[in-house]
């Protein structure tokens, strides 16, 4: 479910930003967002999420983005929503 919020970046679809590697405040918010947008499609389909072993990496370039910008996990989680509103909408269809 992560990597399929990951994939609702393209500019095609949700228009969202990457970022270039581990660490920077653009990846990390990314990670952010297909972490919640993950959690959101797991609670929707009822499926229960295993935690990772590579999560608390991902954790701690978390807590410098929600340090920076208190208001952060208000924009993940409305752009991780958009996400799965997305998929939702687009489930029928096929895309490239």
């Amino acid at each position: 479910m992560h990597e399929l919020i990951h994939w609702t970046a393209k500019p095609d679809r949700c228009d969202r930003k990457l970022g270039k590697r581990f660490g920077d405040q653009v990846y990390a918010t990314e990670e952010l967002i297909a972490e919640l947008g993950a959690a959101f499609l797991c609670a929707d389909l009822q499926i229960s999420l295993e935690p990772r072993a590579d999560t608390a990496a991902y954790i701690s370039s978390w807590l410098k983005v929600l340090k920076d910008n208190p208001r952060a996990i208000f924009i993940a989680a409305a752009l991780a929503q958009n996400a799965v509103d997305w998929l939702n909408g687009n489930s029928t269809k096929v895309v490239s």
